[in-house]
């Protein structure tokens, strides 16, 4: 049954009654809805497995950098100009012009890639092989970088960083080709080539050229790189790209994937 409630109000005027305001019918109080639980943010340190990661990675629009590697979690620094972003920027042209020029492969700057349960780092960059092309990574339902890419990039203040060690055995594990890895503070640049599950110094040629195995036409002036001479860096590249073992090999990525 429904309940009402009634407020009368007394007039002073002696010829009137008590007055009666418009009844208002009692309703009961609204049921609260149970609110969902909120997402614990990211902290350095913490020990997750990769879905949590990236569950609670994805409530924090703010952060731009995160990663978990042997299931911990690792949060950008603020990033310097001359130690990490200039020779970051110079990482990615050299990348993305190769891949410009040459069909079935990709470039990514500082992409999730979901390795394994433990492990999903977000490297600076990367170079890939579609998987129509041979690739033995894809990008799953969530829009999320899958598997090895076959190149990895990384720049790193020094030798006693994340990169130098820690990941370098993450992306070695993973089967990852080709790590790079660039140490600004001490001047230093390795190209490692997976060998028999080891990473080995892929070691400049007599004009001071390093190779890649898994890209032919990828070739880097290292010397250019440490001085920052984007103009050398590139215009090594371009001669590079004009050898017969590129044109080869893009041919072959035309036919295996059809493109």
């Amino acid at each position: 049954m429904a309940r009402s409630f009634s407020w009368f109000l007394f007039d002073n005027n002696p010829a009137a009654d008590y007055l009666l305001l418009m009844p208002v019918a009692l309703q009961p109080p609204p049921k609260s809805r149970p609110t969902a639980p909120a997402v614990e943010p990211l902290e350095n340190g913490d020990r997750l497995t990769a879905k949590e990661f990236l569950r609670r990675y994805q409530t924090m629009p703010q952060v731009k950098k995160a990663e978990l590697i042997e299931g911990i979690v690792y949060m950008g620094s603020p990033v310097r100009l001359t130690q990490h972003a200039e020779p970051d920027n110079l990482i990615q042209t050299w990348l993305g012009y190769y891949a410009a020029r040459t069909p079935g492969t990709r470039c990514a700057t500082n992409a999730t890639d979901r390795l394994d349960v433990d492990n999903v780092p977000q490297p600076d960059a990367l170079l890939r092989l579609l998987p129509e092309c041979g690739g033995r990574s894809h990008v799953d339902t969530e829009g999320y970088l899958a598997g090895p890419a076959e190149l990895v990039a990384e720049v790193a203040a020094s030798s006693a960083s994340l990169d130098w060690n820690d990941k370098l055995r993450v992306y070695r594990r993973a089967g990852v080709l080709e790590y790079l890895v660039w140490r600004t503070v001490e001047k230093q640049f390795d190209w490692l080539l997976l060998d028999e599950e080891e990473y080995r110094p892929n070691s400049p040629d007599a004009q001071g050229l390093i190779h890649s195995r898994a890209f032919p036409g990828l070739s880097l002036d290292a010397a250019a790189l440490l001085d920052l001479n984007t103009a050398r860096v590139l215009d090594a590249l371009e001669a590079s790209l004009r050898s017969p073992a590129h044109a080869a090999f893009a041919a072959r990525l035309r036919e295996t994937g059809k493109l």
